[in-house]
């Protein structure tokens, strides 16, 4: 399908802490190497720290990046939340994203990212998408680990992903009807599409400012955004979203060579180095992780041959030691190999410390 060069199309993403940084660069990096002709949009907000703002204003230049400053956006006083871990107390402000009035059709990509073959395709599916629709992944809900704070139907027979097959998986994914199972309707917040507008962003701040859900949802924009969209998204082909875990748990439909955006789920690549081919919290994701890896060789070597020298270095300050160590600051840490050690905290003092420092009025 081809994309209409008349409309006006971005990719957007948001960074809240230093910690990914490295995955906002790589994300950039190879948005640009796959030939998008594409600005991406980077929100961040007052909590992200002055060096990473910094590398991201020398970067913009070269990366086709556009930074947009936004508030931290939070659930009000009233709500007790109940989050899978601490770190998801901060990706509310992902529904900021809507506010990009200004374009036709935008897509979100997560800042844990990488993009292995050109994303512009997916602009496509904007002309056959309703203006209040949103185009997304499903959830994954297989749970082979058995997480103890999935629901009991996480299973792999309830998995949207499991009756489909390569290569009709690409373009003919699962979609859900309001007759589907519960876990159809669940998407996974890493990747969609949306027309944004005024009237949709104002909408949904009014839903997000008086919906009594918010304490019961475990991932906090991904349960919202299901719930605001339900029987109103289109499920896109897993290429666009490629959740890592799903180069084994759904071989039925992956193919390396298919992947268009890789989605580099629980621990992030940068956080630790590949030994032995060996990588991720359970010593699966040796080679997605070397892919990662290769991305930030290639991306570090034309800094190094263009004598960048300061955000180099403002930029490895957030990844992994060359000896292989992990890089001990509190927050790499609870994106690290010991990522599964953080799930079960509730959330509720992370939280609670945004709100204390949040910009008065920025909760809408």
């Amino acid at each position: 399908m081809a994309v209409e060069i008349s409309k006006k199309y971005a990719y957007t993403t948001l960074i809240t802490r230093a910690s990914y940084l490295a995955g906002v660069i790589i994300l950039a990096h190879t948005i640009k190497k796959q030939g998008s002709q594409y600005p991406l949009l980077v929100y961040y907000t007052p909590s992200l720290n002055q060096d990473a703002i910094r590398a991201l204003e020398l970067e913009a230049p070269k990366l086709n990046l556009i930074l947009k400053p936004c508030d931290l956006l939070l659930p009000r006083a009233s709500i007790k939340v109940n989050l899978i871990a601490e770190r998801f107390g901060d990706t509310w402000t992902k529904l900021r994203v809507f506010d990009c009035i200004d374009y036709d059709a935008v897509c979100y990509l997560d800042a844990d990212m990488a993009i292995y073959r050109n994303m512009d395709e997916v602009f496509s599916y904007a002309d056959s998408l309703p203006k209040d629709w949103l185009a997304a992944n499903h959830a994954c809900v297989c749970n082979l680990e058995k997480d103890a704070w999935a629901p009991e139907d996480w299973t792999k027979e309830n998995c949207a992903y499991t009756p489909i097959s390569h290569p009709e998986a690409l373009k003919h994914p699962t979609q859900q009807t309001p007759a589907s199972r519960e876990t159809w309707h669940l998407l996974n917040g890493g990747m969609f599409l949306y027309h944004p507008s005024k009237e949709l962003w104002d909408d949904m701040m009014r839903e997000f400012n008086h919906s009594e859900k918010l304490g019961s949802y475990k991932f906090p924009d991904q349960d919202f955004l299901a719930d605001y969209f339900r029987n109103r998204w289109m499920g896109l082909g897993w290429q666009f979203n490629a959740l890592k875990t799903m180069r084994y748990w759904h071989e039925n439909i992956w193919r390396d060579e298919e992947v268009r955006c890789l989605h580099y789920i629980v621990d992030k690549p940068w956080t630790m180095r590949v030994v032995d081919g060996v990588a991720g919290y359970r010593g699966q994701d040796g080679e997605t992780h070397t892919w990662w890896w290769r991305q930030y060789a290639e991306w570090e070597q034309q800094r190094y041959a263009e004598g960048s020298g300061e955000v180099l270095r403002l930029v490895e300050k957030y990844v992994a030691r060359e000896d292989g160590s992990e890089n001990e600051d509190p927050d790499m840490r609870a994106i690290g190999s010991k990522v599964q050690a953080f799930a079960g905290n509730k959330g509720e003092g992370e939280v609670a410390k945004l709100k204390e420092n949040q910009v008065p009025g920025s909760g809408g």
